[in-house]
């Protein structure tokens, strides 16, 4: 059960879910509300509980069509805070969880200055689009990777400043929450990331005191470790750690 980040979709996840197809696993990704094929203000929230709400939705048509079938959750980015508050705050029942790069702590871009306007705007126009200010570089090392993300009608690079004031809001609360969570998390982060702050993964993860749990960092990736040119054996380090904690 895949759970995209901020801006893109579920078909930039196309290579890694027939990497686990191949190996056996029904693969299931959704376009989250405002983002590619979803309806709905683009990249726009009222609530953050709104993403939450369309996780637990997902989960139980995931269980549905697999009624015996163990779940495991991969999220990334945008996704993995969503991920990380879902597993915190609805307790669901998944049998492990893999996060990549969570958006715990606000990039280095976003100043407290403009997070304060963001939280203003929300106010007066919350749907206001701002520009998300990604540095494209900081994706990643491949530069294949960058060229089919600029070219990608489904992406977007703006975010309302609904979405921007919640963001900041829920990563700011779950920091405090992660002894809440009882699912085994696999907590994944490239070392290079210039998006999301690594040091606030490696607190959190310190704090996750689920059985099984792990941290694991990559010392040259960067923020999207599942499209970097090692992405295959980023594939492999988390199918492992799942297979040792569903033994």
């Amino acid at each position: 059960m895949v759970v995209h980040g901020f801006g893109e979709h579920s078909g930039r996840y196309d290579e890694l879910g027939a990497w686990f197809a191949a190996r056996g696993c029904a693969v299931h990704a959704y376009d989250q509300r405002g983002h590619g094929r979803s309806g709905g203000t683009r990249t726009h929230i009222d609530r953050f509980d709104q993403f939450l709400d369309d996780l637990a939705a997902f989960q139980a048509l995931v269980r549905d069509e697999h009624p015996a079938t163990t779940i495991t959750l991969v999220a990334h980015s945008m996704g993995g805070l969503i991920g990380l508050a879902y597993l915190a705050d609805r307790r669901p029942v998944l049998a492990a969880a893999v996060i990549s790069g969570p958006a715990l702590a606000p990039d280095r871009a976003i100043s407290n200055t403009r997070a304060a306007i963001a939280r203003l705007l929300r106010r007066v126009a919350p749907k206001l689009a701002l520009a998300a200010g990604l540095d494209l570089n900081g994706l990643s090392r491949d530069p294949e990777v960058i060229r089919r993300y600029v070219a990608d009608p489904l992406v977007v690079r703006t975010m309302t400043a609904s979405l921007a004031a919640e963001m900041i809001s829920a990563a700011a609360s779950l920091r405090a929450r992660a002894a809440q969570i009882s699912t085994p998390v696999l907590l994944m982060h490239g070392a290079q990331d210039s998006l999301c702050p690594i040091a606030a993964s490696e607190e959190f993860a310190a704090r996750i005191s689920a059985a099984g749990s792990a941290f694991r960092s990559y010392p040259t990736l960067r923020h999207e470790i599942f499209n970097e040119p090692e992405r295959e054996s980023v594939y492999a380090d988390a199918w492992r750690w799942i297979e040792e904690t569903s033994a």
